[in-house]
């Protein structure tokens, strides 16, 4: 891929590779080659990618191969210019089955309908409402479209029946679909009666929705109903960080799936080694991994300057001392500058001092990573729960950092017959259900997604993923709604924060008719009513607001 990035007068970077792998899969199952994509590319990075697609279309010419978009594009470009072609698999089925038909991108359609052309003995399954595959150019329309594709129109047969939920899960399920502009109108139903409401959970903030989910958790458990049967839901993988250290805190073992655990992530263990490496110069694990980042030394240039530091009466000396490679000069005069700084704070001035830790970092993880954008949200997570710890010290005992890996000792993945949470994005947990479901962050900016909010179709697409998240629970629905999220970048005892409204997909009508609204206190316990007679004047306030 590298050579092919040249040819096309692209920067030869690995992260850059992936990055138009990426592009060129995405238009290739969109059904444009690169004569389509460079027309259609809005950007100056887009023009480049539709070069290295061209280049790349005439390298698997040149090879005579093709790339797994191929075996869906061919075909369909086969089946709509060769007749003798088209004749000849027409003729071969009589009857075409699809299920999951809404997950299809328009290739997929294309050879349907190319089969078919009529829409004689052809049956799909799907839903609509679960259409959340978007970003791998799967197309609601070709769903909604279906019927009026053939002529008479297709015969559309509800499915209404669900064996899954509790009929008041249900309704709100029911209830946040029928706002939809454009569906296939369909009211689910059960024989599962249940006089439980899925629950609007409101907390202060990420700390305390920790603390709730795992103390609801626990009490479930205490109850009768395993870990494995109760799930954490989230729209995005990082959103579950401050959860997972809750979690690890309590012993409660999780696997976690759609994305890494937020301590096993590379840049987050990045981070944490540079700031163990300040708390602990002889810690030659943190220290190789810190060292290692800097472009222009390699193992062997890290491993003199560790030995130098072990032998060395005075570890901030010998690093003063060290003499680093031509290439590395300038890279590590940044970071030796820092680290000094940070063995002079010795913690006085935490939790700024992680911040200017990534601060450090970031360019460098723009370097070593495609999509930065996302990982360096999750270390401005790990500044946020470093707040909330009153020293460095305190702050690396708690994660259990040494090895960094020891921090999700507890909650690494479980053998078979062992029992444990599931932690899943909501894209991740289509087609499963569990017991209980916490579904978190459902406020604007995360659910919906505060980059899925450019189109129309866009914010339609994050309904229905609030859809399948709440369509997962079989019998426990919380939707947990924090109400400030802490801002980045400010001192230890900063309290600036921004306030997190509930999803624009459950307005104050549907919330009072469907669920059943709770707002715990700090402690996470549930409050209790005041004894008879008496008049509770903050719960009144506190309605007012609600």
């Amino acid at each position: 891929m590298l050579g092919i990035l040249k040819d096309a007068g692209s920067s030869t970077d690995n992260a850059l590779a992936r990055r138009w792998q990426w592009a060129i899969s995405l238009w290739k199952n969109q059904g444009l080659d690169s004569d389509g994509a460079d027309a259609a590319a809005g950007s100056d990075d887009e023009r480049i990618a539709a070069r290295v697609m061209r280049v790349y279309e005439q390298r698997l010419a040149a090879f005579q191969a093709v790339d797994f978009d191929d075996l869906i594009g061919l075909p369909l470009k086969l089946l709509q210019r060769d007749d003798e072609a088209r004749a000849k698999w027409q003729a071969m089925f009589g009857h075409v089955l699809v299920d999951e038909y809404q997950d299809t991108n328009r290739l997929q359609a294309g050879i349907l309908h190319a089969l078919k052309p009529t829409g004689e003995g052809v049956t799909v399954v799907g839903d609509d409402a679960q259409s959340i595959y978007g970003f791998r150019a799967a197309e609601v329309r070709n769903m909604l479209d279906f019927p009026a594709h053939f002529t008479p129109p297709a015969r559309v047969l509800t499915l209404e029946r669900n064996y899954r939920s509790t009929q008041p899960i249900l309704d709100a399920s029911n209830a946040v679909m029928a706002l939809a502009p454009e569906r296939f109108a369909k009211t689910l139903w059960t024989d599962k009666a249940s006089s439980a409401q899925p629950r609007l959970v409101t907390v202060e903030d990420d700390a305390a929705q920790a603390r709730w989910v795992a103390q609801q958790i626990l009490a479930r458990r205490e109850e009768g109903m395993t870990l494995k049967r109760q799930a954490v839901l989230f729209r995005t993988s990082h959103h579950s960080a401050t959860l997972e250290l809750e979690l690890t805190r309590r012993r409660i073992p999780f696997v976690k799936f759609g994305g890494l655990k937020f301590l096993e992530a590379s840049h987050v263990k990045d981070v944490l080694a540079l700031l163990r490496w300040a708390d602990n110069p002889r810690c030659r694990l943190a220290g190789l991994r810190t060292a290692l980042l800097v472009p222009g030394i390699g193992p062997a240039h890290a491993r003199r300057l560790l030995d130098a530091m072990d032998a060395a009466g005075d570890p901030a000396a010998a690093l003063r001392a060290y003499v680093p490679p031509a290439a590395a000069a300038t890279d590590w005069q940044a970071l030796a500058t820092l680290w000094l700084a940070l063995r002079q704070d010795a913690g006085t001035g935490w939790p700024g001092e992680l911040q200017r830790i990534v601060d450090w970092y970031a360019p460098h993880l723009e370097r070593l990573n495609d999509h930065p954008v996302p990982r360096l949200a999750d270390l401005a997570q790990l500044v946020a729960i470093a707040g909330s710890h009153r020293s460095r010290e305190r702050f690396l005992t708690e994660l259990a950092l040494d090895p960094p890996e020891a921090g999700s000792d507890t909650a690494s993945d479980p053998l078979l017959d062992e029992d444990y949470l599931i932690l899943s994005t909501i894209h991740s947990a289509k087609g499963q259900e569990w017991q209980a479901v916490y579904l978190l962050n459902v406020v604007d900016g995360c659910i919906p997604g505060d980059l899925g909010v450019g189109t129309p179709e866009e914010i339609e697409e994050e309904r229905r993923l609030l859809y399948v998240a709440m369509t997962r629970a079989r019998q426990h629905l919380d939707l947990m709604v924090p109400q400030r999220f802490y801002v980045t970048q400010q001192g230890r005892h900063g309290d600036r924060h921004l306030y997190g409204p509930r999803s624009r997909f459950i307005p104050d009508a549907m919330a009072a008719d469907h669920f059943e609204r709770i707002s715990p206190r700090a402690d996470g316990a549930l409050p209790t009513a005041p004894p008879a007679g008496l008049l509770d004047l903050r719960a009144r306030l506190r309605g007012q607001w609600d």
